[in-house]
Formats: C-alpha cells, sequence, structure tokens
C-alpha cells in the first residue's frame, strides 16, 4: 500500500504534470495523429472523443493547475463529538484507496480522471480503450514523470494493457487490491464491468436527456436551449436526445416548423410521434423503444405531451436518469418538475449541456454518476473519498 503524499507534494505533481503537458504538447498531439489514422470505425462520437488538438491540451493543463489550487479532500473533519467519558471522536475523509476507470476514447480522461483520483489520495488503475492506446501511453508516461520530479513512486498512476479476456479476469479475480471501478463509456462497458467486478461500481451511466417545453415558455428562449443542446457536441452524454412539446402550447405549429427549420440547419434527423410527424420534414416513430435510446447522433425524437404529470411520468419511464430541463415562465411548474423528476440533474430554462464537473463548480469530474450512491451527477475531487471514524482516549473502557 502507498503511504498517502503530502498535500503539496500531491500538488507538485500536478504542477509539474501541466509543465509536461505544454513542453510535450506538439508530441501529444502528433501521437494522437496516429491513433486517428488507426481508428476504423465510422461513429462520428468516438472520433470526436479520440481526437486530441491544441484546445484539448489546454484543456487538460487547465484541469491539473485547477486541481492543484483546490483544498486537500483527505483529512475533512465533517463531524465531532466529545463522549460523556472524555473520549474525543471526530469523522474525516479518507481516501479509497485504489481506484480503476475503464474507459473509452478519451486521451484527456487519463489526465483529469488520474489527476482527480491522484490529487484525493488514491492509487489510480487506468483501462483506456485499444483506439486510444499511443496516446494514453505518452500521456501516462508524462504521469511518471511528473512523480519522480516529486521523488513518488509511479505506482500512484498505473496503466493497464489488458484485452476484453484480460480484463475480465482482473475484475473477477484481480491480482492487486481494487476499492472502486468506475466505467466510463456506453451501456455495454457497463453491463460488462458489473457483470464481472467484485468490488463497489460507480455507474456513470447514459444520458438519453430531455427537454420539456411547457405551454407557458419563452418560444425564442426554448430554441436556443434546444438547439445548444442537441447540436454543440453531439458525443457528450449530456446532449440532448429528445424534446416533449405541450398540447396547449400557444402558436404550437408555427414554433415546430422554426424547431424544424433550426434543426434542419445542423443537418439534425427528427422523428416525430403521430401529432409532430404530420409536420413536412418529420419521420414517424415507428417503435417507442426509440425513447430509451441515447442517440450520440445528429438524430432528435420529438411528441407532444399533455400536461407536465404527464412529461415527467416520460421522463421517468424512459431517461437514463442523466439530465432534463423544463422552459416555462411559471415557477410553481418548474419547481414541480425539478421535484419530481428523477435525473441527477434538473434545469429550468437552460440547456442540459451544463451537466459537467467544471461547469458545476466542481472544477472537473471523474465521471457522471446516474447511480444514487454514494454520489450522484459528476463526481468531483470532494465525492472521490470515503470516511473514517478517529477517536482519541486516555484509557476508557467500555
Amino acid at each position: 500500500m502507498n503511504t498517502l503524499l503530502s498535500i503539496e507534494t500531491r500538488n507538485e505533481v500536478l504542477l509539474k504534470m501541466a509543465e509536461l503537458l505544454e513542453q510535450e504538447r506538439d508530441a501529444i498531439i502528433k501521437i494522437n495523429e496516429a491513433d486517428l489514422e488507426a481508428y476504423d470505425g465510422d461513429d462520428i462520437s468516438m472520433y470526436d472523443r479520440l481526437k486530441v488538438d491544441d484546445s484539448k491540451i489546454d484543456e487538460m493543463i487547465k484541469s491539473a493547475t485547477h486541481l492543484a489550487s483546490q483544498d486537500d479532500p483527505v483529512g475533512v473533519e465533517r463531524f465531532s463529538f466529545k463522549h460523556d467519558n472524555g473520549m474525543q471522536v471526530y469523522n474525516k475523509t479518507a481516501s479509497f484507496g485504489t481506484v480503476l476507470i475503464i474507459y473509452e476514447s478519451r486521451p484527456d480522461v487519463t489526465v483529469e480522471a488520474a489527476g482527480i483520483a491522484f490529487k484525493s489520495g488514491n492509487k489510480i488503475l487506468l483501462k483506456g480503450g485499444k483506439e486510444s492506446l499511443k496516446s494514453n501511453l505518452k500521456i501516462v508516461d508524462l504521469w511518471h514523470h511528473a512523480l519522480k520530479s516529486q521523488g513518488a513512486s509511479t505506482e500512484w498512476v498505473e496503466y493497464l494493457q489488458f484485452n476484453r479476456k484480460e480484463t475480465q479476469t482482473f475484475l473477477e479475480k484481480p491480482t492487486q487490491k481494487v476499492d472502486l471501478i468506475v466505467p466510463r463509456g456506453g451501456e455495454r462497458l457497463i453491463a460488462f464491468v458489473k457483470e464481472h467486478a467484485t468490488c463497489p461500481v460507480i455507474i456513470s451511466g447514459r444520458g438519453n436527456n430531455f427537454v420539456y417545453v411547457h405551454k407557458e415558455a419563452d418560444l425564442d428562449l426554448a430554441l436556443s436551449v434546444i438547439i445548444n443542446a442537441k447540436t454543440t457536441k453531439i458525443s457528450a452524454c449530456n446532449a440532448l436526445d429528445k424534446v416533449l412539446i405541450d398540447t396547449n402550447l400557444p402558436n404550437k405549429e408555427s414554433f415546430i416548423k422554426a424547431l424544424i427549420s433550426k434543426l434542419k440547419e445542423f443537418k439534425v434527423q427528427i422523428l416525430g410521434d403521430d401529432s409532430i410527424s404530420k409536420f413536412e420534414g418529420i419521420e414517424a416513430i415507428e417503435s417507442d423503444d426509440i425513447w430509451y435510446q441515447e442517440f450520440l447522433d445528429y438524430k432528435i425524437a420529438m411528441a407532444e405531451i399533455e400536461s407536465n404529470e404527464d412529461a415527467i411520468a416520460m421522463i421517468n419511464k424512459y431517461s437514463g436518469g442523466h439530465s432534463s430541463s423544463i422552459i416555462t415562465t411559471d415557477n410553481e411548474v418548474a419547481k414541480s418538475f425539478m421535484e419530481n423528476v428523477d435525473t441527477a440533474a434538473v434545469y429550468h430554462n437552460a440547456s442540459t449541456r451544463f451537466t459537467d464537473g467544471g461547469q458545476l463548480g466542481l472544477g472537473g469530474e471523474l465521471a457522471i454518476s446516474t447511480d444514487k450512491l454514494h454520489q450522484r451527477g459528476p463526481i468531483g475531487l470532494q465525492h472521490l473519498v470515503t470516511n473514517k471514524w478517529y477517536i482519541h482516549g486516555n484509557g476508557q473502557i467500555r
């Protein structure tokens, strides 16, 4: 077991990592080009997540620097109590130990997730996808340089070059102690990890996010939110997939036409229920199964809905438990929607694209949990800890 590094050392490693990312910027981009050339899939969202450019490296540097500036999440006092017998009792945060992250395609996770785990005192095991192997190994090499520069063991950040079979074997019979597993990726990856893991797993689940346009919506605002949530980054789990439109919306027809025309500008394929598929440019939905799907593509499904209650019921039935938004000028309706929709993040008059650790004030995230234990939504630095009881006595017996 690695002894917890001082907060000063952890911060120095993160700052050194930021420095190395800047120094090796061109080399990382060049190595990533080899991964991109070797990628033979036709999944545009996977390709988008795999690509490293200057702005992605800027984000990696910002992530490492920001983590170094944050308070130590380990040893934070959560509760204290003076026992009648004189014992002093504290409950404090403590690192998990070893965290395994299994992820697809995204070399930036190799910086951000490893940084969050490391800063919170955990040893990190990284299992990236084969499509980003060269990029990931280069970044892990930089982690090792940063650790050595502070006299710290390179064991704090370890990359597992396993194929699917070896990963399964490791999950079922780990060759070292693993305290927590976080799978970041599609539903097949999550199902695979849940089936074989022998320790706790935090599910970073699918998106399939909904926007409900209530009858008292500001229609310009609704248009702008829907277009932003759908088109700015289709590979993101916080992107929009479904739109529910209140049957009683005034100017409903002109709003739907305006929305179709805007979505078509971005070449979005539009699927609609019986009432919406009457409009030109919309394909009819053939099966209700479509409402369960996360598209990660220029594709959206739309339906009319009778009421706020019906919208809540539909979202709770079909969504991935990630994000949902209501567009309305009625604060009471918004309050009811936000309290009763069962998703990790609920929005009023804003885009679902803000469900992200950096955007919600956490500085970054390890993953976005659609589980309810032990953390829901973005998992930041302060959530990658468990807790421990410290009891100081002078001979007390019971």
